[in-house]
């Protein structure tokens, strides 16, 4: 049977290995609405290979031209702009499944517009739940749809947890490559580059994530993350350096057997679970040479020189809206390092200043959620 399929940020490093997927499978994927932000030259490439219905181009201007662009060529395909149209393309009649796979806090009102139309998720978005995990959470209970992690840890703790109950959950263990400054002192690291920063080890993403693993704030979004996705406190999310990536995560259960998904860093394998969940089917990636891997090493994050790490539990443990509060300052922080405008330090030096002027709100609601973004966003673009 046929799955229809559309893609949030369809011209990024997810997007792009999502539509692999769906070449290689294209007698089980169908494609209804993609979308982009500025990128319109690759997203029609993506057009004509795909055949969407509908796709959506944030900047409005860009939007116009590849409207003029598509109609020169005769093509059908509705093109919309703004929130609107990611909304428009998140909730397209014929959709299954959605893939948020945009970067940033864009991503959680379509998001939670295709819960409410009843269509299922695979979430490549951690600012989505980093953001609003409570309103989430709750609307996927609500609509009875799944949600299913995209995330290479988030997608190894769900496929460690198939055929387990929760309760026997003890804890979990994520992950982290260490970034390019693995090892590094504080002192180190106040010299660092925007370009050493962008240089990570073992994976190719986007330049927002990418900083985010220098800074181990990704590291502390996915604990956030993981604390919705699995229904845990703080205390049973722990975060080990594991330099190879070859082990994307492990559970460990109340009888201290601890399950590992290990595998290849490629994100098209936890792409591929979530289109297809709850069946594996086979494809024709690398698999993992055990005769090749001379060394599985672990080792403890260091908070004192990474300290967003710490944030992320401080923000997880105070709980309401200080999470928003983080993933907000700290995506001003990161677009301003990547402008050269601040130092490398100077991104966990104001997330904690934008963390400490905030009143927090327990309970929030979409409207708080949306302003207390906003306020954050705000104060970190000022602070110098």
């Amino acid at each position: 049977m046929m799955k229809n399929i559309s893609i949030l940020g369809s011209t990024g490093s997810i997007g792009t290995q999502a539509l692999e997927v769906v070449s290689q499978n294209s007698e089980a994927l169908n494609i209804v609405g993609l979308t982009t932000n500025t990128r319109i030259d690759l997203l029609e490439k993506q057009i004509e290979a795909y055949g969407p219905r509908l796709v959506c181009v944030m900047d409005g201007d860009a939007a116009l031209v590849l409207e003029k662009q598509l109609q020169k060529k005769g093509s059908g395909v509705e093109v919309v702009t703004g929130l609107a149209g990611l909304i428009a393309v998140s909730t397209a009649s014929e959709n299954d499944l959605l893939l948020t796979a945009v970067s940033g806090m864009i991503g959680l009102q379509p998001t939670l517009a295709a819960i409410h139309a009843g269509i299922d998720i695979a979430l490549a978005n951690k600012e989505t739940l980093v953001a609003g995990g409570q309103l989430v959470i709750d609307a996927v209970a609500a609509a009875g749809v799944s949600l299913l992690p995209v995330d290479s840890e988030h997608s190894a703790i769900f496929q460690c947890l198939m055929g387990n109950k929760h309760e026997e959950i003890d804890r979990i263990i994520i992950t982290a490559s260490g970034g390019p400054f693995r090892g590094q002192s504080r002192e180190q690291l106040q010299s660092v580059s925007l370009a050493q920063a962008l240089k990570h080890p073992n994976w190719s993403m986007g330049k927002k994530i990418t900083i985010d693993s220098a800074t181990l704030m990704n590291k502390g979004l996915e604990v956030i993350e993981a604390k919705w996705l699995f229904n845990l406190e703080s205390d049973q999310i722990d975060v080990v350096v594991h330099p190879q990536s070859i082990i994307h995560s492990m559970v460990e259960f109340i009888d201290h057997s601890t399950i590992a998904q290990l595998g290849m860093p490629d994100m098209a394998l936890p792409i591929q679970i979530a289109f297809f969940y709850p069946d594996r089917i086979a494809n024709n990636r690398q698999a993992l040479d055990f005769n090749q891997v001379r060394e599985l090493s672990f080792e403890e994050p260091d908070r004192q020189a990474f300290p967003c790490l710490q944030l992320a539990y401080d923000a997880l443990d105070i709980g309401g809206t200080m999470a928003c509060v983080l993933n907000a300052a700290n995506e001003i922080a990161v677009a301003r390092f990547l402008n050269q405008e601040i130092h490398f330090l100077d991104i966990p030096r104001i997330n904690q200043l934008v963390m400490e002027k905030h009143q927090v709100i327990a309970r929030p609601n979409l409207e708080d959620v949306l302003v207390v973004d906003a306020w954050a966003r705000e104060l970190a673009l000022s602070i110098n």
